[in-house]
C-alpha cells in the first residue's frame, strides 16, 4: 500500500490543474461542468457504493482516487479522454510512488468510464461508471438561465434534460440488494422521453456495472419505477 491518499489528490497541484483546464475545454465546446464539483460527487458515490458492498478500506479509496481524477484526459481532447486521462493518470500516480498494482485498478477504471467504450471490468470500475453516469443535476448546466429567460426554452436537449432534474439521489435499498436513482423532473422543461433519448445508453451501462457488483439498478422518476 502507497501513502498516495485520496486526501492528498485532492491538494495536488498537477491534479487540480489537469481538472481546471479539461473543465475549460469542454466549457468552451458547449459541454456541461466536469468540475471539481462534479468529480468530487463521483468520488463520494464511488466511495459509498464500495463501502455498503463492504470493500476494504483502500479499494473505496481507490476508487475514490480513481473518480477524482477520471475526467483529465478531456484537457487533450473529449474524444478517447477516457484512454487519455488513464495515460495522464499513470504518469501522475507513477511519479508519486504509487505500487503498480494500484495504479493498475486506477487506470482500467479510468480507461473504462467512458460510454463508447466502457465495461466494468473490476469493482472500481463499476464503481465509478455508476458514479459518473447518475451525476445528473440542474447545477451542471452552465448559465442556462439566460436562455431560458429570453425565449423560455433549452434549445441544446442535453442542458435541457439536465436542467429540468431539480433533484437526484443515488441510494441503496434497504436490504443493499439495488441501487436506486430517483430524479425529480420539471417536465415543463423536459419530458420523461427526452431523458431517456439521452440517458438509456448509460442507464443501461449502469444496470450493467451495478450487476457486476452482484446488485440490481433501479431508475424512479417523479415516484414512477422507470427501470
Amino acid at each position: 500500500m502507497s501513502n498516495v491518499t485520496y486526501q492528498y489528490i485532492k491538494t495536488n497541484k498537477d491534479v487540480q490543474t489537469y481538472i481546471s483546464l479539461a473543465d475549460a475545454a469542454l466549457n468552451s465546446i458547449g459541454y456541461t461542468e466536469h468540475s471539481n464539483a462534479h468529480v468530487e460527487r463521483a468520488a463520494d458515490t464511488a466511495y459509498l457504493i464500495l463501502n455498503t458492498l463492504g470493500f476494504d478500506d483502500r479499494t473505496c479509496e481507490l476508487a475514490q482516487i480513481a473518480a477524482y481524477m477520471h475526467d483529465i484526459g478531456n484537457v487533450v481532447n473529449r474524444v478517447g479522454h477516457a484512454q487519455t486521462g488513464a495515460v495522464m493518470a499513470f504518469r501522475l500516480l507513477d511519479r508519486l510512488g504509487m505500487p503498480a498494482s494500484e495504479i493498475a485498478m486506477i487506470i482500467s477504471a479510468i480507461g473504462n468510464h467512458d460510454e463508447t467504450a466502457a465495461a466494468p471490468v473490476t469493482p472500481i470500475a463499476a464503481a465509478l461508471i455508476i458514479a459518473d453516469k447518475s451525476d445528473v443535476r440542474r447545477s451542471r448546466v452552465r448559465a442556462p438561465e439566460r436562455e431560458q429567460a429570453k425565449t423560455g426554452y433549452i434549445s441544446d436537449i442535453h442542458d435541457r434534460v439536465n436542467y429540468a432534474v431539480e433533484k437526484s439521489e443515488l441510494k441503496f435499498s434497504d436490504d443493499k440488494k439495488e441501487l436506486v436513482l430517483e430524479l425529480t423532473i420539471d417536465t415543463k422543461i423536459s419530458s420523461v422521453m427526452e431523458y431517456f433519448e439521452i440517458f438509456l445508453g448509460r442507464m443501461t451501462l449502469c444496470r450493467t456495472a451495478a450487476g457486476s457488483l452482484g446488485v440490481a439498478f433501479g431508475l424512479v422518476i417523479n415516484n414512477s419505477r422507470i427501470l
